[in-house]
């Protein structure tokens, strides 16, 4: 049976882990990830940062091949890069068991990424290769095999959002913080904290008035 999980793993261990470590202001959110027949590719945006210093960072790594810059919104750039057959660490045991990345983003010193693994052994396994190669894994959550609702469920960090959010007065006309402030005492960037703030009210929504 097919199993969805939520998990956080420390900035480092993730290959982008580099990217948000040497500039921290970015914010990532990935895209989807390739698998090529020489290795892996990653699509993903970056807000925040200089064009040329993330592709300058990404380049840096041994395991990057090629850095390609696709395009952008207005607020975020869209990036490709190649990583060799050779990418170990948690991109290393996400291809050994055929596991999914359905949605990642980086937070702060660390990531969070939804996962679907063929079946609950390979979930199994895969926290066990992980806990003996020293990666810590937080297993926030667990669905049933249907692809959870993106406002289904609310992290511990989209929950502390919206409390600070409150409690510093952000909710109240005229507003008493602003989302740089807010975003200051977590250690993330303005577009980090306001996309944690947006799930969490969305998945509060959810929970509150239209799944009840």
């Amino acid at each position: 049976m097919i199993q969805i999980v939520d998990i956080t793993v420390p900035a480092d261990a993730f290959e982008l882990g580099a990217l948000v470590e040497r500039l921290p202001e970015v914010h990532v959110e990935l895209e989807r990830m390739i698998p090529l027949r020489d290795g892996i590719a990653p699509l993903f945006w970056a807000a925040n940062g200089e064009r040329e210093e993330i592709i300058e960072t990404l380049e840096s790594s041994p395991r990057t091949e090629e850095v390609r810059y696709l395009t952008e919104d207005g607020r975020r750039r869209l990036f490709e890069v190649q990583w060799s057959s050779e990418v170990d660490g948690l991109v290393g045991l996400l291809l050994e068991h055929d596991v999914r990345m359905l949605d990642g983003e980086s937070i702060g010193e660390g990531w969070d990424f939804r996962l679907q693994f063929p079946s609950q052994d390979r979930l199994s396994a895969f926290q066990e290769d992980c806990k003996r190669d020293g990666i810590p894994v937080i297993l926030r959550r667990m669905y049933d095999p249907h692809y959870p609702n993106d406002t289904n469920g609310m992290s511990s960090e989209q929950q502390e959002a919206i409390v600070a959010a409150y409690e510093h007065g952000y909710f109240e006309v005229p507003r008493r913080a602003t989302l740089a402030e807010l975003a200051e005492r977590f250690d993330i960037s303005d577009n980090a904290y306001s996309q944690r703030l947006r799930r969490g009210l969305a998945s509060l929504v959810y929970e509150t008035m239209v799944k009840a």
